[in-house]
């Protein structure tokens, strides 16, 4: 690996530490009022203890398996009808319009609606998250298989290839780029909804931790609480990057690495 490479790996996490620090002398200066801006090393002793008592896993564990099941449901169901509407212009002709018309549709705003339908249980919530997901799944999904190149098709059929066989070796890998953006996409779509449902109607979760944290203004909790949420996202950054390390080795990093 070059130098450059290695001083570009390095710079978020010393731009980090930086921040960290920069933040760390400001509260120990009392350059920043406190109670609104806790030091670092307050937050961070706050995230312990709240790991030590049990709390912070407790809710972490509730806002991962909403998430994991709202995924299951949505981003699945959008993976596969994504891979259909790409692969068959009849079914594209019949439901893109549909998906069009809804995708700009803020999914929150279908929460009374749900709630009205199918009650204030886990159902809904979990309902509405899925909905969340399922939007970037279908569309990159859809377009993943639109962007193959037609020829890879005339040299399967040139070679016999039956559909299934054509469906593995063509349709898949040439969609699977596009496929893992959406991937990408849906859970973050599903970690930003389930928190904000969690912020207003569960009693359980990080958005009810940092409701909470709140009303009793708890400002060291509430960042902790942000921090978990930041980490949540990083990792689902570098799932999806081992995911395309492993999956689709000879698409190009747009990083040069």
């Amino acid at each position: 690996m070059s130098r450059a490479k290695t001083r570009l790996r390095w710079a978020a996490p010393v731009l980090a530490v930086s921040l960290f620090g920069l933040w760390e002398l400001a509260g120990s200066r009392e350059w920043v009022p406190l109670p609104f801006f806790p030091p670092p090393s307050v937050i961070f002793a706050t995230l312990a203890e709240m790991t030590r008592s049990g709390e912070l896993p407790m809710h972490f564990g509730a806002t991962l398996s909403r998430m994991i099941l709202a995924l299951a449901w949505g981003g699945g169901t959008g993976l596969v009808l994504g891979i259909a509407l790409g692969y068959s212009p009849t079914l594209r002709a019949i439901f893109d319009p549909f998906i069009a018309a809804l995708h700009p549709i803020p999914k929150m705003s279908l929460l009374p609606l749900i709630m009205i339908i199918f009650g204030i249980g886990m159902f809904s919530k979990t309902l509405i998250v899925a909905v969340a997901t399922f939007f970037p799944m279908v569309i990159n999904s859809m377009a993943g298989v639109r962007q193959i190149d037609p020829n890879y098709f005339d040299v399967a059929k040139l070679y016999g290839a039956t559909r299934w066989r054509e469906f593995w070796r063509v349709v898949l890998p040439g969609s699977l780029p596009m496929i893992l953006v959406g991937a990408r996409l849906a859970m973050t779509r599903a970690l930003g909804a389930t928190i904000g449902l969690e912020l207003i109607t569960a009693e359980t979760g990080l958005g009810s931790m940092l409701f909470f944290a709140w009303e009793t203004f708890r400002t060291e909790e509430i960042y902790a609480t942000i921090l978990v949420i930041a980490a949540f996202g990083y990792t689902f950054r570098a799932i999806v990057n081992g995911m395309s390390a492993r999956l689709v080795p000879w698409q190009p990093d747009p990083r040069g690495s």
